[in-house]
C-alpha cells in the first residue's frame, strides 16, 4: 500500500506587493494620522470610516488609464443558488466609496458635506520597489458646493497639516493649477472641451469615426503634458508634434499636433511668472477666446485672492500652471503639495522629495448615483510618503524606544515585579516585566536592548531585604560603552540604586534626562 503523500508546509511569506508593518512604523503612523485628523477635525471636517468592500458597479471606472471597471482592483463574485451574484471589490481609494456614500445618505447629511478618512486602500497593479498593493490613504473632501473658498480652504488645510506635522514652512509649497484652464487651451488650437466632447471637429461630416478620432488625440494630449516634469519644455514639444528619441534611444511617436497647436500647450505649461498677476495675465494669453479658460482663470483668481484674504501667501501657496498630475481626472482646480528640500537617491544624488499630496476638484462623480450632477473638492495624503519625508526631516526618530523593562531575579516572586510595573504604568510610563525565561540574567538584558529599551530596573534577593532597587540607564551606558575611558565612566554612572519607593521617581527623571 503506497504511503499516503505528505502535505507540503506553507511558505511563510507575503503576498507579492504586500508588506508587514511592525510596532515601531504602526505607531508612527498611528501618531501623524492622530495630529492631521486635529487639524481637519479643527477646520470642521467630521471622520467617516466607510467598508472596505464595495460592489464593482458603486466603485466606477476611476482608475487611471483602465478600461475595465475590474482591471486595477481586487475583485470577486459573490455566487448565489442561481450562480449569479453582484461582484464586489476592495476599495482603491477613498473618494469613490465617499462618492456612494454621499448619494445614498444624502438626505441625512448636511450640504455641503465635509468629511475625512483614513485607511488602507488596495490596487491590483504590479509591483515593484517601494510600490505596493495595499498602502494608507488620509483623505479630505467637501461634497456639495461649488464655491472656489472650498478648494481655497483645502489648500490653506493642506498648508497647516504638514506644518503641524513637522514639515516646516519653506520645505514645501502647495501648488495650484486648473484642468479648465487646460480645457481652453484645447478649444484654442481646435481640439474644444476635454470633458464635454464639445469641439468643432464634431460638426465635421465623418462624425462619430472624427469624434473618436479626437478624444484619441485628446487623450493623447493628457498623457504628453503629464511628463512635463520628466522630458521638460522640449521634450514635451516633440512629443505633441513628430516625436522624439528618449534616454534609451528608442524613438516615441509625436501626437502629431502642428507647431501652431503645439505652442499654446507649451504656453500654458511655461506660464508661471515672478507673482500671481502675471501668471494669471499669461494664462490668458494661452486660452484666447475661449469661455472656459475665461472661467477657469478666474477661479484661480478667486482662489489667490481668499487664500491671501487668510494669510496664505506664495511662500506656502502658489498658483503653478506646471502641475498637471490629475489634469485627466478632476473638472476644475487641482492641486499639490511637493516637498522642496533636498535628499539623496539610492545612487547618492541629490534630488528634492517632491509629491506628498494631490487633489483637486471633481464635480461629475456623484452624478453617477443620482443623475445630478453635484460638486465636490477633496485632497489625498500619501502617508507612507509624508512618514518617509518627516524621517528624512529627523522629526520621527530612527528607532521608536521601547518600554521599561522590570527583570526578573526569582521567579517566585512576580507579584513584587507585577506591582513594580503597575506602579510604573499608572504613572503613564510605558513599562513590562521580562516573562521569558529569567535562568540567564544576561539574555534578559539583551531582550531589553533588542527592545530598544531606555531603562532595565532590577530587584534581587539582597534589594529586596535592604528595600532598595537598581535602576540602570541603558541608553546611556550604551553610549558610555562606545567611547568612554574609564574615568569618564566612574564620572558618570548609568546603574543608580535608589529606594524602593522611588522607583517610579527615579525613573521618570531619568526618562526626561534622555529626551
Amino acid at each position: 500500500m503506497a504511503k499516503p503523500k505528505k502535505q507540503p508546509r506553507p511558505k511563510a511569506i507575503t503576498p507579492k506587493g504586500f508588506r508587514d508593518y511592525f510596532g515601531q512604523e504602526v505607531t508612527q503612523r498611528t501618531e501623524m494620522l492622530r495630529a492631521i485628523a486635529d487639524v481637519y477635525h479643527r477646520y470642521g471636517f467630521d471622520a467617516l470610516e466607510s467598508s472596505a468592500v464595495e460592489t464593482v458597479e458603486a466603485l466606477g471606472k476611476f482608475l487611471p488609464d483602465v478600461d475595465r471597471p475590474n482591471e486595477g482592483v481586487f475583485a470577486w463574485q459573490e455566487v448565489d443558488e442561481n450562480d449569479k451574484g453582484d461582484w464586489m471589490a476592495l476599495r482603491y481609494d477613498l473618494t469613490a466609496p465617499l462618492a456612494r456614500v454621499y448619494a445614498q445618505h444624502r438626505n441625512d447629511l448636511p450640504t455641503p458635506y465635509r468629511r475625512y478618512a483614513m485607511g488602507p486602500v488596495w490596487r491590483n497593479e504590479k509591483p515593484g520597489p517601494g510600490r505596493y498593493r495595499q498602502f494608507y490613504q488620509c483623505d479630505a473632501d467637501t461634497v456639495g458646493t461649488a464655491s472656489m473658498a472650498a478648494d481655497a480652504e483645502i489648500c490653506a488645510m493642506l498648508s497647516d497639516t504638514l506644518e503641524t506635522v513637522g514639515i516646516p514652512r519653506g520645505d514645501y509649497l502647495v501648488r495650484v493649477n486648473n484642468r479648465k484652464v487646460l480645457n481652453g487651451v484645447m478649444e484654442s488650437i481646435g481640439l474644444g472641451d476635454v470633458e464635454s466632447g464639445k469641439t468643432a471637429n464634431f460638426q465635421d461630416a465623418l462624425g462619430k469615426a472624427q469624434q473618436k478620432l479626437t478624444h484619441i488625440v485628446l487623450d493623447n494630449v493628457l498623457r504628453t503634458i503629464d511628463k512635463f516634469d520628466k522630458v521638460g519644455e522640449q521634450g514635451v514639444r516633440e512629443l505633441l508634434t513628430t516625436g522624439r528619441l528618449d534616454a534609451s534611444g528608442a524613438f516615441i511617436d509625436g501626437v502629431g499636433l502642428s507647431d501652431d497647436q503645439a505652442e499654446p500647450v507649451i504656453a500654458f505649461l511655461t506660464s508661471k511668472a515672478a507673482d500671481t498677476a502675471g501668471t494669471l495675465a499669461n494664462l490668458r494669453a494661452a486660452v484666447g477666446d475661449s469661455k472656459i479658460g475665461a472661467d477657469g482663470i478666474a477661479e484661480l483668481e478667486q482662489i489667490g485672492a481668499l487664500l491671501d484674504a487668510g494669510g496664505y501667501g506664495a511662500d506656502r501657496i502658489e498658483i503653478d500652471p506646471s502641475v498637471v498630475r490629475g489634469l485627466g481626472y478632476y473638472t476644475g482646480p487641482v492641486y499639490e503639495a511637493e516637498l522642496t528640500f533636498e535628499i539623496f537617491d539610492e545612487k547618492g544624488r541629490k534630488r528634492q522629495f517632491g509629491s506628498v499630496s494631490g487633489g483637486g476638484r471633481y464635480d461629475d462623480l456623484v452624478k453617477r448615483f443620482t443623475g445630478q450632477e453635484v460638486p465636490a473638492t477633496g485632497v489625498s495624503i500619501g502617508v507612507d510618503r509624508l512618514l518617509a519625508a518627516l524621517r528624512e526631516k529627523g522629526r520621527i526618530a530612527a528607532q521608536a524606544t521601547g518600554p521599561v523593562v522590570v527583570t526578573v531575579m526569582d521567579r517566585d516572586r512576580m507579584a513584587d515585579y507585577q506591582a513594580m510595573v503597575a506602579e510604573l504604568r499608572n504613572a503613564g510610563i510605558r513599562a513590562e516585566v521580562y516573562l521569558g525565561n529569567p535562568k540567564n540574567f544576561g539574555n534578559q538584558l539583551k531582550y531589553a536592548d533588542k527592545r530598544n529599551s531606555p531603562i532595565a530596573v532590577i530587584e534581587g534577593g539582597d534589594e529586596k531585604a535592604n528595600g532598595i532597587v537598581q535602576i540602570k540607564d541603558l541608553i546611556l551606558g550604551a553610549k558610555i560603552a562606545e567611547s568612554a575611558t574609564l574615568e569618564e565612566w566612574k564620572e558618570r554612572p548609568s546603574q543608580f540604586e535608589v529606594p524602593r519607593g522611588d522607583l517610579v521617581a527615579k525613573v521618570r527623571e531619568i526618562l526626561d534626562s534622555q529626551d
